[in-house]
């Protein structure tokens, strides 16, 4: 049975940060990474970053370049999201997911399973 379960959201003032968890069971990581994506109030799902199972890749979207860093423990037991300088428009449930496809890796709809989201308000 795979589980992502998220946690580290709450509300921030502009220009502050947060660090999101996401904490894997059941996944099996060869072949496999993890993804961050956050849906925007009115907006579809996009993806954020995502790293490698080795930890040693990480990809991540242009509005988040410099700002977010994605991280992992080395036995792959957890996930991070480390957001600095936050911004009004970074407001957004944040999705931790698993997915394969490394070249496509911001389509949401290509991921395979979903944690259920941690709310980032940013006021």
């Amino acid at each position: 049975h795979v589980q992502l379960v998220e946690s580290g959201g709450g509300l921030v003032q502009t220009g502050g940060s947060l660090t999101l968890s996401c904490i894997p069971h059941g996944v099996t990581f060869p072949g496999r990474f993890v993804v961050w994506f956050r849906q925007r109030p009115g907006e579809e799902r996009e993806g954020v970053a995502c790293i490698s199972s080795g930890g040693i890749n990480m990809q991540y979207a242009d509005f988040v370049m410099g700002r977010f860093t994605i991280s992992r423990d080395g036995d792959n037991s957890a996930f991070y999201l480390q957001m600095n300088d936050l911004k009004p428009d970074d407001t957004a449930v944040y999705y931790c997911a698993t997915h394969t496809h490394w070249g496509k890796w911001a389509q949401p709809l290509l991921a395979e399973y979903w944690g259920r989201g941690t709310q980032v308000t940013v006021s």
